[in-house]
């Protein structure tokens, strides 16, 4: 199974062409605006869908395969953004994330305690956490290292890091380029998952600062059930 997760930067309706050619089986969009302004031309691509509002009118969009089968999960929220529980296939849950100002990191740090019961080692969480190992100290005991380690506990890695061996805060490949420059960049943008479940796991090039300040990141999972 392929996942692909970007912070498109807003305008999607202008640029979903170019992310469905990567041909994954599930799509997590963040800084989406809402989709009625083009879900007729999307539906002819796509059949699955669930967007959820975030920071003023931009959100999260989650879309699928029409034969992937995509169920949002009622899990707390008490009113924090954007963390997106969704079954996935009678499967295994993915949550889909953007974290925002003013809190960022912080919100999920909350979210993820409230659903910490939930969050098993089946989990696969994913998107743009707007948060790195380098500003740790900036939000103490409720920073990135503290996420990354109860996530660890739960069984779910850093796909990135296993894969690339790098360590936290000292990642070789940005995610994320500030005004598209090259020269200002960093590692945003995660995935949590359990790292056996790890078939491969790519940030993609900066030609996609064409279109976005970020780059998307590709995770394929080994997947029991083969839905490809």
């Amino acid at each position: 199974m392929k996942i692909v997760s970007w912070n498109c930067n807003g305008a999607f309706r202008k640029k979903y062409e170019e992310i469905i050619k990567l041909d994954a089986d599930i799509y997590v969009i963040q800084e989406c605006e809402p989709i009625d302004s083009f879900k007729k031309e999307l539906k002819k691509k796509i059949s699955n869908r669930i967007w959820e509002k975030g920071a003023n009118t931009k959100g999260v969009l989650v879309f699928a395969r029409p034969e992937v089968k995509l169920e949002k999960l009622e899990w707390d929220s008490y009113g924090m953004r954007v963390f997106i529980p969704i079954m996935i296939e009678d499967t295994f849950p993915l949550v889909a994330v953007w974290t925002t100002k003013p809190a960022y990191i912080e919100e999920f740090y909350i979210w993820q305690l409230v659903n910490l019961d939930r969050i098993t080692d089946d989990c696969v969480i994913i998107g743009d956490f707007n948060s790195n190992a380098v500003w740790d100290k900036g939000h103490s005991e409720r920073g990135h290292s503290v996420v990354v380690n109860m996530l660890k506990d739960k069984g779910l890695e850093s796909a990135y890091h296993f894969v690339s061996g790098d360590k936290q805060g000292e990642e070789t490949k940005p995610t994320f380029h500030m005004y598209r420059k090259v020269e200002k960049t960093f590692h945003i943008d995660h995935c949590f998952i359990k790292k056996e479940r790890i078939q491969s796991y790519k940030v993609l090039d900066r030609s996609w600062l064409e279109i976005s300040d970020h780059i998307p990141v590709v995770l394929e999972m080994k997947d029991e059930r083969g839905i490809r």
